[in-house]
């Protein structure tokens, strides 16, 4: 799954050449996310991938992980790849998104790949999906949409 998406033909251009190095202290910096141990597995110009070791922690009383996992993992993914798009000076904050959780994730390795759809200079929509590993294959077990502000001091300004 590393590298650019071939599904979304468009290029995106990074506000800041140190993009990289601001999602890693977002990700630093993100104590729930920490907690959970999600992990950054690689960021670029318009995407972002994370994975989570899935332990007991994780799992609601069916023992299938629980859909604030999932809605988690794949809010804080969809951040960090809309962070790769702004300035220095600006920061993106969710303001909202739906989850789809298409089918139970069992207690196994999540993966989470987000791209942005449309990028903007005051609000981006991102897309991320979430899959779980099931052996020598992995399947899709959720997907969020969710609309991201750009905030800070540049935000809305055409470059």
């Amino acid at each position: 799954m590393n590298g650019p998406s071939t599904r979304y033909a468009r290029r995106m251009e990074t506000k800041n050449p140190a993009f990289r190095e601001l999602v890693e202290d977002v990700f630093a910096r993100a104590g729930f996310v920490r907690e959970l141990g999600i992990e950054l597995v690689d960021v670029g110009v318009g995407w972002c991938e994370t994975r989570l070791e899935v332990g007991p922690r994780h799992l609601q009383q069916n023992g299938v992980v629980h859909a604030g996992v999932h809605s988690t993992l794949a809010d804080h993914t969809a951040g960090a790849a809309a962070a790769s798009l702004v300035g220095p000076d600006e920061y993106v904050l969710t303001v909202e998104f739906q989850v789809h959780l298409l089918r139970a994730a069992p207690p196994a390795p999540l993966h989470c790949r987000a791209d942005v759809l449309k990028p903007g200079a005051r609000f981006s929509v991102v897309e991320a999906s979430v899959y779980s590993d099931r052996g020598d294959r992995r399947e899709l077990v959720s997907k969020l949409t969710a609309t991201v502000a750009v905030l800070g001091q540049g935000a809305g300004q055409r470059s």
